[in-house]
């Protein structure tokens, strides 16, 4: 079956360009700007440390993350949720995603008593925001355990991080998968799905939706072999940035 053309002239299994641009601000411990095509995202990790009264003398860190959108981030402006005085529920689903990808390749004994926020605010969005986010996320992360290593609060950085983690959207657009959907797919997309691995090739969370038609076994498998494609070119390239 052939799909109209992308709006960016790419390929079905094309990503985007990707870029990381690491110290981008001057203060944070990790700060990266990770761009997916016109999707902006500025990721920020923070060291702290201490840990919140639930971990205090467990022997073990703790990583979280934030996410936002800024009120131009799309082409109409959005009220910034904290004039709401209320988080929106998607706000909160993704933060809490960023945070379990992260996590997921920590170890959080060799991390110590320590906490890692991440913040990522989203400066420009054409869809697939929080794959960005994760995968920008980790570049600031590495950065900030770097730090705290040369700063003497972690004892061996080489331990803290068991991998690399890194995602990727994908979608059935008119029944053909498509890799690394931006806004012109997604807002057409037949099945929505956003692919979370680690750098070694293991699923850490597989997000997926039939918005119109249901998929069949067969086309969730080249989803899922055209996100894992995705994620090792992803994987390459964070290596590449923080070489």
């Amino acid at each position: 079956m052939t799909t109209a053309p992308r709006s960016d002239g790419r390929a079905d299994n094309a990503m985007r360009q990707v870029t990381f641009q690491r110290n981008w601000l001057d203060h944070p411990e990790g700060s990266c700007l990770v761009t997916f095509g016109g999707t902006r995202v500025l990721c920020v990790a923070s060291f702290t440390p201490g840990v919140p009264r639930w971990l205090k003398d467990s022997g073990r860190g703790w990583v979280t993350a934030e996410y936002a959108m800024l009120p131009r981030a799309t082409d109409t402006r959005n009220e910034r949720e904290s004039v709401k005085g209320r988080l929106g529920g998607r706000t909160q689903e993704i933060s809490r995603l960023i945070g379990r990808s992260l996590r997921a390749v920590v170890d959080m004994d060799s991390l110590g008593e320590n906490t890692i926020i991440i913040d990522c605010d989203v400066l420009q969005a054409d869809g697939g925001t929080r794959t960005a986010a994760i995968t920008g996320a980790y570049v600031a992360l590495r950065d900030a355990i770097s730090w705290a290593h040369a700063q003497g609060h972690v004892k061996d950085a080489s331990r803290v991080l068991r991998d690399s983690v890194c995602a990727v959207s994908v979608g059935i657009v008119d029944g053909v998968p498509r890799l690394d959907l931006h806004y012109d797919d997604d807002s057409r997309a037949d099945t929505d799905m956003n692919i979370v691995m680690t750098g070694n090739g293991q699923f850490v969370e597989v997000q997926g939706t039939a918005e119109q038609q249901p998929f069949s076994r067969a086309l969730l498998d080249e989803l899922l072999s055209l996100g894992a494609q995705g994620c090792a070119e992803l994987t390459e390239l964070q290596v590449r940035a923080l070489a």
